[in-house]
């Protein structure tokens, strides 16, 4: 391959650079956007590289270290290679190299990668499954997923049929609107407290400064009785896919069909140009376990499953790494 591969860390002198190229690439999400990593940057130290193949920008890794340790990205949902819409698979296996041999020669022995689902790319992007294959990369963590996928979609059962009706007899009123206020601290909050005594990740201050930022990816959908917020979703919208970030109900939610109504709305009316719907992890413990109540009430929406995985690769496989061509 006569094309050489430069790989540069990470610094606020390249942010329009990364920034343009988050916006192009094929396996990317606003997530990647420095607009979205730097507001949490004072708890993670940035690792992350710009990788320029002939002077022109050709892919990216979003990090942070760990000790000797690299994560992509340890404060986002996934990570990975990101690879502009260009990108070709012999120069992306160098590209990866080139990453490799650098986070090496840093002092980075290992990579754990969270591999962005395949269903949040714009365009066909299996490199990095190939290339961590090709390196004996050690798969450490499997999720299951619980997604609609629009062009094959199902009908909501009858009990979330009747929950819908539940909420339009009960007089539930549904707004998207800037009220994140009313969801956190009336419902959100309050419920991960009792129920699993943590907070939201994401404070109030932040997902208010996120969704000033990000006005077209972050919506607040809330449901009101008697003007109060009883129950709400906070919905991620990328280029390909609905993704309610935070969901939460009050202790009347069942009764009143609360959730019913904003599942319904989100699936059913955000999906303009979407592909697909993620109701994100339903496994735990690293995907050893299933919750089946959650599995059985996404199912009921019509969703089906999909895993994601996690990997851990050592930066020396650089070294043997290649790709016997026929």
């Amino acid at each position: 391959m006569k094309n050489k591969f430069k790989v540069v860390r990470y610094n606020a002198s390249y942010e329009a650079d990364w920034n343009s190229f988050v916006n192009e690439a094929k396996n990317s999400t606003f997530l990647f956007h420095r607009d979205f990593m730097d507001y949490h940057c004072d708890r993670f130290t940035d690792f992350s590289v710009l990788i320029f193949k002939d002077e022109e920008l050709y892919a990216i890794l979003p990090a942070n270290m760990v000790n000797e340790k690299l994560i992509s990205h340890q404060g986002l949902t996934y990570g990975s290679f990101v690879l502009q819409d260009s990108a070709k698979l012999f120069y992306a296996f160098e590209a990866f190299k080139a990453m490799l041999a650098f986070y090496e020669s840093n002092g980075i022995q290992e990579i754990e990668i969270r591999v962005i689902p395949t269903f949040y790319n714009k365009m066909p992007s299996d490199e990095l499954d190939y290339f961590l294959y090709k390196a004996n990369a050690q798969l450490i963590k499997k999720d299951v997923l619980m997604i609609i996928d629009y062009a094959h979609k199902l009908r909501f059962q009858k009990n979330r049929r009747e929950g819908i009706n539940k909420a339009t007899r009960a007089g539930l009123k549904l707004k998207v609107d800037s009220n994140f206020s009313g969801f956190w601290n009336d419902v959100l909050i309050p419920n991960l407290k009792n129920k699993h005594n943590v907070s939201p990740v994401h404070t109030l201050e932040e997902i208010e400064l996120l969704a000033s930022r990000f006005p077209d990816n972050i919506k607040q959908v809330n449901i009101y009785k008697d003007n109060k917020v009883v129950a709400g979703t906070t919905v991620f919208l990328t280029e390909t896919t609905v993704h309610p970030q935070y969901v939460s109900g009050n202790v009347d939610k069942n009764s009143f069909g609360s959730l019913d109504l904003a599942y319904d709305y989100v699936i059913n009316k955000m999906c303009k140009d979407k592909r697909y719907f993620d109701f994100n992890i339903s496994s735990e413990d690293n995907g050893s376990k299933i919750n089946e109540g959650l599995i059985f009430w996404k199912e009921s929406c019509g969703a089906r499953s999909h895993t994601a995985n996690t990997y851990l690769i050592e930066t020396a496989a650089y070294k043997s790494l290649q790709i016997v061509k026929a």
